[in-house]
């Protein structure tokens, strides 16, 4: 299909929108720390490309070198985030921007695209049947439920891996509530400082919150979710920042 997308960039982004949370009056503090966020990693290559639309509908993606992300890549993009959403689902969306990235990677001589999944379906995370579909292949599988997935465009290319960091599915502090989380999302801020906060506060659990603030945090991080990830007496338990909330918090800790 042919479609106009919009990229952003420093000129565009502060009167453009980035998709999420645009109309999420709680999260307006998050939502322009996301743009900040943007407008620094613009220089490291980068991309941001919607649809023209007041809509869900958008990917990003990076140097896989430059990625806030435990990987080891090197001449691959990284996709970040990727959603079609609502009415935009089944029209062709998906796979026009994945080719834009596509298109991206062949022109600057890239190995290929790279992104992080769940093996099973993982909140804010990309649906790995979905890629599959697109020819990208499972290079390898976290034992706590990420997968890396490649489409090279050299097949002789080194295949990428996840980092050493994340390979354990736990981190460093083992008592109690233990999260992970970046200014990638515009939801992170609220849900972690209001809402998990108040939640452990209510429980009288321990609670330590770690903002990945660099690119070399990020990528040294013990998972490779590093948008948000809660971690319970030390082990990882879920990328879904609902779980932030009391009412959602018991069932997620012990469905783990």
């Amino acid at each position: 299909m042919e479609t106009e997308f919009i990229t952003l960039t420093e000129e565009n982004i502060d009167r453009e929108h980035i998709c999420c949370a645009f109309s999420d009056k709680k999260c307006t503090e998050s939502y322009q720390a996301k743009k900040a966020w943007m407008k620094r990693e613009f220089d490291n290559g980068y991309i941001f490309r919607r649809l023209p639309e007041r809509a869900k509908v958008f990917i990003e993606y990076s140097p896989a070198e430059k990625a806030w992300i435990p990987v080891d890549a090197p001449n691959y993009f990284m996709i970040h985030c990727f959603w079609v959403s609502g009415k935009y689902k089944g029209k062709g969306y998906a796979k026009a921007l994945l080719q834009t990235a596509i298109d991206d990677a062949r022109a600057q001589g890239k190995d290929g695209i790279i992104t992080v999944v769940g093996t099973k379906k993982l909140h804010f995370m990309s649906d790995a049947k979905w890629f599959l579909k697109q020819g990208f292949e499972t290079v390898e599988k976290l034992p706590y439920g990420f997968s890396l997935l490649v489409k090279k465009l050299n097949q002789s290319a080194k295949d990428p891996s996840f980092r050493y960091s994340v390979q354990s599915g736990e981190c460093p502090e083992k008592n109690g509530i233990v999260v992970y989380y970046t200014n990638r999302c515009p939801f992170t801020e609220y849900y972690v400082n209001t809402e998990l906060t108040k939640t452990a506060e209510m429980r009288k659990l321990p609670l330590k919150l770690i903002k990945l603030e660099t690119m070399e945090q990020a990528q040294s991080a013990p998972t490779p979710a590093t948008i948000f990830s809660l971690f319970y007496d030390g082990k990882f338990v879920t990328t879904d920042m609902s779980s932030c909330m009391d009412s959602k918090f018991e069932k997620t800790v012990k469905t783990r």
